[in-house]
């Protein structure tokens, strides 16, 4: 049996579910959840708008019957809901649930927020409002080239960040022209500091049977109106760069709404990003810092019962509930 150091032992145990897209980590938070008398703490980092429910595979309204989901729909697509502020959000909700006598469960694939939350993010730099300026204006006249040049400088961070997410682009831009260095190694450096006794589980795809997922995911995505959702996000003003925007199908829908592109262009572009994102979320999931990682089956395989038997063996091993 394990043993867990004494530090340790006196902080919370969490269990969280991640995973990459498709992989049916809602599914398996929902059944773990209903399992343990638990409650859903969601680190999905586009779940929290209102409005974005078909693109982001939104828990819909029978699984939050079924059990009491948090930080979904917390959040106007006109700002943005940063990972500092998700972390201390999600911490509060976590003992506000602890305090109910219930379980919380940390369910998303948004992992650099799972990140913050467990372990803290590293102290960047403040803003610089002249060098954002200047590097925003790069951005708006050529995307491709300004990430190109995040790739040359800091090829860790760009595999990370992908090439459409301009913030995060930007910011790691922004944070190696203030000290220097490349924001992956800031990453490195940093130590972290556990806040948690956490578990980390996540339901095991083969690359091709995830990519199956995806194809049969996005098809629904467009049968079930994503077109008309991201219309009506757009006709109710919120703007075409907003970061809410940037989720996986939503920009491919609009440059068709705009005519750009043609509607299987789009499903075919969405498919294509789908892949990619799955892609770094397995990147990122072998590179973990804050815990070991458990793979179990899909759900529909038993990967419940595994799931609650990781969690139980867990809980024996040591620590505070």
């Amino acid at each position: 049996m394990v043993r867990v150091g004494d530090a340790l032992r006196e902080l919370p145990s969490l269990l969280a579910i991640v995973g990459p897209t498709g992989s049916g980590k809602t599914r398996l938070a929902v059944e773990v959840a209903e399992a343990v008398g638990g409650e859903i703490v969601s680190a999905d980092a586009f779940a929290v708008y209102r409005g974005l429910d078909i693109g982001t595979d939104k828990p819909g309204p029978e699984l939050r019957a079924r059990v009491p989901h948090h930080l979904v729909d917390v959040a106007d697509p006109r700002e943005r809901f940063s990972a500092g502020r998700f972390a201390t959000d999600a911490a509060d909700e976590i003992t506000d649930i602890r305090a109910r006598g219930s379980t919380p469960i940390v369910a998303g694939g948004t992992h650099f927020w799972v990140r913050a939350l467990l372990v803290g993010l590293f102290p960047s730099p403040p803003h610089d409002p002249q060098l954002r300026a200047r590097l925003a204006a790069d951005w708006r006249r050529d995307p491709q080239a300004t990430f190109h040049r995040l790739e040359h400088l800091d090829p860790v961070a760009a595999a990370r960040i992908g090439p459409g997410d301009r913030q995060r682009i930007l910011r790691a831009l922004e944070v190696y022209e203030l000290t220097g260095t490349p924001l992956s190694e800031h990453w490195r450096r940093h130590r972290p500091r556990p806040r948690y006794r956490s578990l980390l589980v996540a339901p095991a795809f083969s690359r091709k049977e995830l990519y199956v997922n995806i194809e049969t995911r996005v098809d629904s995505m467009f049968a079930s109106g994503l077109e008309e959702e991201v219309r009506a996000l757009l006709a109710s003003g919120v703007p075409r760069d907003a970061h809410a925007m940037k989720a996986i199908g939503y920009g491919e829908v609009a440059r068709m709404l705009e005519g750009q592109i043609d509607r299987a262009t789009a499903m075919d572009q969405t498919k294509i990003a789908s892949r990619r994102l799955a892609k770094r979320q397995l990147t990122w999931l072998r590179s973990l810092r804050e815990g070991r990682l458990h793979w179990v089956p899909p759900t529909g395989s038993g990967g419940t019962d595994a799931a609650l038997v990781l969690w139980n063996d867990f809980l024996r091993e040591g620590g505070r509930r």
